[in-house]
């Protein structure tokens, strides 16, 4: 096998469009309760924007309702603002430190829009996986064109580069039906 093919680095490009898609769809509110959801949050502390994982500890303490514990008594109003700026929807009821979000059950029409839009989610993931298939088969070519490798050579390993894409699509088929089915829930 040639040096410049190497199909585990191709697998792992693979798994990386997978695993920001997994991202992409655990931010959609589900109606469900979810520390990611309020993970992309920035809060004006310090004279500086952070994280609000770096200003308070998140927690879900029932299905539908987020608790968010801040570490530093001046910083309360600063993460209420920038959960209420964060155009997640998100209203917060302050009780002293504590941060409570109750999450509003979803309507029909609003579970449709969000399964929408993980669709357009797993479209990019596969458009992703599928433009490592094309580095790979490439990557053949051009070896079998510099007589680094023989065409039987080639098809084998297109054959390996196309097992692991058909892999990596049925993972983001698989990833999508059950989120399908956990927006669907009611």
């Amino acid at each position: 096998m040639s040096a410049q093919f190497d199909l585990a680095d191709i697998k792992r490009r693979m798994a990386g469009a997978i695993t920001a898609f997994k991202h992409e769809l655990s931010g959609l509110r589900t109606g469900r309760a979810s520390a990611s959801l309020v993970e992309p949050v920035m809060v004006d502390a310090y004279g500086s924007v952070t994280p609000i994982s770096q200003v308070a500890s998140v927690s879900v303490p029932e299905s539908r309702t987020i608790s968010i514990q801040v570490w530093d008594k001046s910083l309360v109003g600063a993460v209420e603002r920038a959960i209420r700026d964060s155009n997640l929807g998100l209203s917060p009821v302050t009780e002293g430190q504590t941060l409570r979000i109750r999450i509003p059950e979803l309507n029909e029409q609003r579970r449709k829009e969000l399964v929408k839009v993980a669709h357009r989610y797993s479209e990019e993931a596969r458009v992703a996986v599928r433009h490592v298939r094309r580095d790979g088969i490439d990557i053949l070519k051009k070896l079998v064109k510099d007589k680094a490798l023989t065409e039987d050579d080639e098809k084998r390993f297109g054959t390996d580069v196309q097992k692991a894409t058909d892999a990596a699509i049925g993972e983001v088929d698989q990833v999508l039906t059950a989120k399908e089915k956990e927006i669907m829930q009611v």
